[in-house]
């Protein structure tokens, strides 16, 4: 029975999550259990480290901003730069990967300067100089695990995103909404009551801008965000590619409309040190199944004239979720 409720929060919930004032007990309803007993459940997964947070994932530069970097670190000053890294509040995700680039790491901020301060600062403590690459078009983002399938599932969302929606521009009631779930919502049984306080915003305004989020595509995904590697995903590839310019945009669509790939997405060469500008992300339970699959989308997508690289990931030093807004611009804004 714990199983079976595990499995369906795990699964089920990654999308779709009820925008309704006990989201809990609707959960609870539809398994047949008492709200407790999914509460319960999630605190204890998250406990385990299988749930990261329940709550918002953004797309990236729909607010604030990130990129993605890398070093090339000695191998003996790895795990002291690795620890650097980690130190860093702008920093969420940081992993060592096969290549003499072993140090990638995401830095997010509210714009692009704090990203480039923060950069910048890591450089000079660290000692070692950082390929810059931000994201310059997207193609495909889910990072949902469909645990039935062993690979991700099409993206759902309860209110529907406009894929050419206008700019967002927050308010301060936004920002301090967003400073609120973006660690992830309370687990209690009136959540959005509980970030309404945190943002001092009303319940039904939370729900209101939750939703207007949504759908303006600045919140990709809401719900349960696992983590891979607990969950039995533990072959992690980054694909990276060298693409003509002007058809890079074709490979790429095609790439993120393949079966297991999680991220794909448009990044800038920096040669001379690095000539790749398409990247992907295949997560799978081994390592010859990713590289099996791999293969297969060279030849789905007609992509074996282009040189790329394999980087899987061996270490991860740091896992969290992306935090656009700091703690004192919420309080400024409410």
């Amino acid at each position: 029975m714990t199983e079976a409720i595990e499995f369906h929060l795990l699964n089920d919930y990654q999308r779709d999550f009820p925008l309704v004032p006990t989201p809990f007990a609707a959960i609870a309803h539809k398994l047949g259990i008492t709200e407790k007993l999914v509460l319960d459940t999630l605190h204890e997964l998250q406990a385990r480290g299988s749930v990261s947070r329940v709550g918002a994932v953004f797309r990236p530069h729909r607010v604030g901003y990130s990129a993605l970097a890398a070093m090339s670190v000695p191998e003996d000053q790895l795990a002291q730069a690795a620890q650097m890294v980690n130190a860093c509040s702008a920093v969420n995700h940081n992993y060592q990967r096969e290549h003499t680039y072993n140090l990638w790491f995401v830095v997010t901020a509210a714009n692009e300067d704090s990203v480039l301060e923060a950069l910048h600062g890591l450089e000079r403590r660290i000692g070692c100089s950082a390929l810059y690459l931000p994201m310059l078009e997207d193609y495909h983002i889910d990072l949902g695990f469909n645990l039935r399938a062993g690979h991700h599932g099409a993206t759902k969302a309860s209110c529907a995103a406009k894929p050419n929606a206008t700019p967002f521009v927050p308010s301060d009631a936004d920002r301090a909404l967003i400073s609120a779930v973006q660690s992830g919502m309370p687990l209690v049984s009136r959540p959005y009551a509980a970030l309404g306080e945190q943002a001092g915003l009303s319940e039904e305004d939370v729900f209101l801008r939750l939703c207007g989020m949504m759908e303006q595509d600045v919140i990709k995904r809401f719900g349960v965000v696992v983590r891979h590697q607990e969950l039995g995903f533990h072959a992690n590839a980054m694909v990276v590619w060298d693409i003509p310019d002007e058809q890079v945009a074709g490979f790429g669509k095609c790439i993120g409309e393949a079966a297991d790939v999680t991220l794909c997405y448009r990044r800038p060469r920096r040669l001379p040190a690095w000539r790749y500008n398409l990247f992907c992300m295949i997560h799978g339970r081994d390592r010859a199944a990713v590289l099996e699959r791999i293969e297969a989308i060279r030849q789905e997508c007609g992509l074996q004239d282009f040189s790329h690289e394999i980087l899987f990931s061996c270490r991860r030093f740091k896992q969290r979720g992306a935090h656009y807004v700091a703690p004192a611009e919420a309080v400024l804004a409410a």
